[in-house]
């Protein structure tokens, strides 16, 4: 199944890549949340049903109601790394509904995950930016080839003014400059 409704056509097999790598991302900093959140399940449910997608299941409700409850989980955590691990999985399970529309702001469902944990990452090296830039590369080479051609289809990533959409920027830079 192929999408053109938007500026150029989107496969799902390629959908599926993109939303298996924020759920990657996703997985590896959500003990984050249930440390903090053990008895709310929404940012788990968001990764499993990201997992199960970028694994061949069909595209359902399922990823965009886990996704949307594991950002209200994140709206409602008082704890700033539990809330950035929150919308990193609800990030994952909404990768599912990447748009082939070339707007920039697409580009958050592709890495913001990814650049979140980068962002953990610099925040347990007590601000240091080269725990963050470490992530960032683990991050490049961890990046198939299929996801950066989907990547490279749309407009690069704004610098933003927090250092998450920093972050972002910084590794979306490096995947569009990788050579693969």
């Amino acid at each position: 199944m192929t999408s053109s409704s938007g500026d150029f056509e989107l496969a799902m097999d390629e959908i599926r890549v993109v939303a298996g790598f924020a759920a990657e991302a996703a997985a590896r900093i959500l003990p984050i949340f249930e440390r903090v959140h053990s008895d709310d399940p929404r940012p788990r449910a968001a990764v499993d049903a990201a997992r199960a997608f970028a694994a061949g299941a069909p595209r359902t409700m399922l990823q965009r109601t886990t996704a949307f409850a594991a950002h209200r989980a994140a709206k409602e955590s008082t704890d700033e790394r539990a809330k950035l691990a929150a919308q990193a999985a609800g990030d994952a399970a909404a990768g599912a509904y990447l748009h082939p529309i070339a707007k920039a702001h697409q580009v958050a469902h592709i890495l913001r995950a990814t650049a979140i944990e980068a962002y953990l990452a610099e925040l347990d090296g007590v601000g240091d930016a080269e725990a963050g830039a470490l992530a960032v590369r683990r991050c490049a080479e961890s990046a198939s080839p299929g996801l950066i051609d989907v990547l490279r289809r749309y407009p690069p990533a704004p610098p933003g003014t927090n250092r998450v959409a920093q972050i972002m920027s910084m590794l979306d830079t490096a995947l569009r400059n990788a050579d693969r």
